[in-house]
């Protein structure tokens, strides 16, 4: 495997498991109306749990407030107990097909809460990051012992990759500082 196509496919490992984190990121509430927010929600409906974008279309069209437009008239009850049952902290507001779901201020408590939830996330995403560089390092060191790399070019690839390690452990720490800047914001 030549050494471009390594660094690739590590880079490329890399970039999802920052890319997990900015979906995680993106479900948290910061007081702001943002779609994503509802992401995680699943409905019963139709024998089964189906996402909620599979539903309804979610929309945001104020700053505080996310509307839910369900297509089937029979599953607005059911989109609506799966909104206040998410555990989201939410109150949606029926009104026909429409759902109206207002986001409330958060308190100073719930603001350290959900700073220590994008801890932990961040947390998670710098051992992804980890655990792709055991695995390439690994990857060299079988290499080197089998003898289709020099000792040197083991040593060489080694560092590129823990520096690829360094800038997206830094990327992941940048996206953290903005995500509770956010949270933080009054």
């Amino acid at each position: 495997m030549p050494e471009d196509t390594f660094l690739k496919d590590l880079r490329r490992r890399m970039d999802g498991a920052v890319e997990v984190l900015r979906k995680e990121f993106g479900g948290l509430r910061t007081g702001r109306a943002s779609a994503s927010l509802l992401e995680p929600v699943t409905v019963s409906a139709y024998g089964g749990t189906v996402p909620l974008n599979q539903l309804a279309n979610i929309s945001v069209p104020e700053p505080r407030m996310i509307t839910v437009q369900v297509w089937d008239r029979s599953m607005v009850k059911a989109v609506d107990k799966a909104i206040r049952e998410a555990g989201l902290g939410l109150n949606p507001q029926t009104e026909g097909q429409v759902i109206r779901v207002p986001i409330p201020d958060l308190n100073e408590e719930r603001r350290r809460e959900l700073t220590r939830v994008t801890a932990k996330y961040a947390e998670q995403a710098r051992v992804s990051v980890r655990n792709i560089r055991r695995d390439g390092v690994e990857l060299l060191r079988r290499r080197e012992k089998d003898a289709e790399i020099s000792q040197d070019e083991q040593r060489k690839m080694q560092t590129d990759v823990q520096h690829l390690t360094d800038e997206y452990v830094k990327r992941i720490d940048e996206a953290l500082a903005q995500k509770d800047r956010e949270i933080l914001q009054v």
